[in-house]
């Protein structure tokens, strides 16, 4: 434990000194010998590893990278599952001063076809000499003829197996590129996001600052990180494993599949540790509501859980409570869960709530029916937010706006696309695509300018449909609902919603489609031109469980989205339907 002179609480070591991550991990693995980072399996044992063992395995990987002749800028995708696996290749990129980027697993993004080319993509666009993946991969490539992804995989076996070879120390320093995040791609084609070491260690110490947790007070115990989040999504990579290796804190790691299978493994490994950081998307704690994880939790202790982070998509307000209710007598805290907002391209964090008394709401200004938005905080050490307006210009608190970000954390582009970066970084500002308005300082976000739907002259967010439909169907968590519009011709933007379900007889669909038109033409007075119902889990998301609304709409426009029940529009179809522009 750190103790600085006379009892004052201090910083880990690494947190404050180091100039790249390499030498934060470096840092940490001498200064805090006992802390590790543990794989749990669906049993909740334990492949655990100290870091200095991380950084060992690191340097290790980065002579085997060398071997095969990875340089100095060369990217390196990593798509792995939650393993030590991942681990190793990640940091053993940086090591070499290559630039890793986390993709989706196999499995975690769709089936063959669809994965192979989004790796092929990405491994042209980026001119990756190496993709770490499953040798199913290169099977699957070959099968399908995609050479350039046969030809680039290497196993972590492989690289194993590789004699190591020596390498002059990376030159690369606190305002060089650190990694590649990619985009959540919910609104489009995922872009590089180039991360400096810089960025990423001053947004973490920023996240632990807002948290509280900075500065360890003698006696006091160490935070502890459990997380199910992928660890190729900037909450689970930043949120997460960066800020445990920053910090000095040891880490639990669960399989984002075991999570999905079992929502109650995430906070049963909570309930095993002590002062416990745990982030999650809003989807995690509905998913939690919806499979009764406290029935399935026994006398778990929830009490010792510290911080409970939830952003990714947008808080649910009847969520939180539900939540909180339910997991109540096991000890757990409204004040706990700390509602907050980031993107990638602001390397993780802008904004958390400090006050931990618990989400608040606010009515969003201008909306005649009363509906209500969470506080998301205020902005995080050393970083400016803003509202405004379509010129650029600050609006008043109560007015809602575009988000506009500067600080430390913002990104230095997106690699190899200079044009989309020109869009994004205007006078020294993040332009983020969010709407939202401040109040006492602290913001609140009400939805995406790209999501808008402009339905008969009246602004809708998508979401504000798919909570209504998900209330319908019973839904939020594990099963979800999409909405979006398509051009109707002469009858204007028409909206769409797309339904999970696990229902499949014919007469139980119609009655959920018929209640899903009657709930949203009460509760926003909207007419739907459809309701598709598909099966669980046919709704594309992100890493995040954020809908890929985008890509949702194209599958329903060429016919590809795989529907249970026959297409009823509410009015007589026009010719041609089409994404509006």
């Amino acid at each position: 434990m750190m103790q600085g002179s006379g009892g004052t609480p201090v910083e880990s070591p690494s947190s404050a000194a180091a100039e790249t991550l390499i030498d934060a991990l470096a840092r940490t693995a001498r200064d805090v010998p006992d802390a590790a980072v543990a794989v749990l399996d669906r049993r909740g044992a334990a492949d655990a590893r100290t870091y200095a063992e991380v950084l060992r395995a690191a340097r290790a990987r980065a002579a085997r990278y060398a071997a095969l002749g990875v340089g100095e800028g060369d990217v390196v995708l990593v798509a792995l599952d939650t393993s030590h696996d991942w681990i190793d290749a990640w940091f053993g990129a940086i090591a070499r001063g290559a630039l890793p980027v986390a993709v989706a697993p196999a499995g975690a993004m769709g089936t063959g076809r669809a994965h192979l080319d989004k790796l092929d993509g990405l491994l042209e666009r980026l001119d990756a000499p190496v993709l770490v993946t499953g040798d199913g991969v290169r099977d699957a490539a070959r099968e399908h003829g995609i050479a350039r992804v046969a030809d680039r995989v290497r196993t972590p076996a492989e690289l194993d197996d590789l004699t190591p070879a020596d390498f002059v120390a990376p030159t690369v320093g606190a305002n060089g590129d650190a990694f590649l995040q990619l985009t959540s791609g919910s609104t489009g084609v995922p872009r590089a996001v180039r991360v400096r070491h810089s960025a990423a260690l001053h947004n973490v110490r920023a996240i632990a600052d807002a948290l509280g947790v900075l500065r360890v007070a003698p006696g006091e115990p160490r935070p502890h990180g459990v997380s199910w989040l992928p660890l190729h999504h900037d909450m689970g990579l930043v949120g997460c494993l960066l800020s445990c290796v920053v910090h000095g804190w040891s880490l639990d790691l669960i399989p984002p599949r075991a999570f999905l299978a079992r929502p109650e493994t995430w906070l049963a490994a909570i309930a095993r540790r002590d002062r416990v950081i745990s982030p999650a998307p809003n989807f995690a704690y509905q998913a939690c509501v919806e499979r009764d994880t406290p029935s399935r939790l026994g006398d778990a202790d929830l009490s010792r859980w510290a911080v409970g982070l939830t952003g990714a998509e947008m808080v649910q307000p009847a969520t939180v409570a539900a939540f909180t209710r339910g997991h109540a007598p096991l000890g757990f805290d409204a004040g706990t869960l700390r509602p907050s907002y980031g993107l990638a391209e602001g390397t993780l964090a802008v904004t958390i709530d400090r006050r931990a008394a618990g989400p608040r709401t606010a009515p969003v200004p201008g909306d005649d029916t009363g509906r209500e938005v969470a506080c998301v905080g205020a902005p995080v050490m050393d970083t400016r937010v803003r509202v405004v307006d379509e010129d650029g210009n600050a609006l008043p608190e109560r007015t809602v706006g575009a988000v506009r970000v500067a600080g430390p954390g913002v990104f230095a582009g997106y690699r190899g696309d200079a044009e989309a970066t020109a869009r994004a970084l205007r006078d020294g500002e993040l332009v983020t695509g969010d709407l939202g308005f401040l109040q006492d300082g602290e913001l609140y976000l009400t939805g995406r300018t790209k999501d808008l739907l402009i339905l008969r002259g009246a602004n809708l967010m998508p979401h504000e449909l798919e909570w209504c439909a998900e209330r319908v169907a019973g839904g939020g968590g594990l099963s979800r609902a999409g909405a979006f519009s398509v051009d109707g011709g002469a009858q204007g933007e028409q909206a769409v919603v797309v339904v999970e379900t696990t229902a499949t007889d014919p007469s139980e669909l119609a009655t959920l489609a018929r209640d899903v038109r009657g709930a949203i033409g009460r509760e926003v007075g909207l007419t739907l031109h459809d309701v598709a119902l598909v099966r669980r889990g046919r709704i594309p998301k992100t890493s995040s469980g954020k809908v890929q609304r985008g890509e949702l709409r194209d599958r329903y426009l060429d016919g590809r989205l795989e529907r249970l029940d026959e297409a009823r529009p509410s009015d007589a179809e026009p010719e041609t339907l089409r994404s509006p522009r």
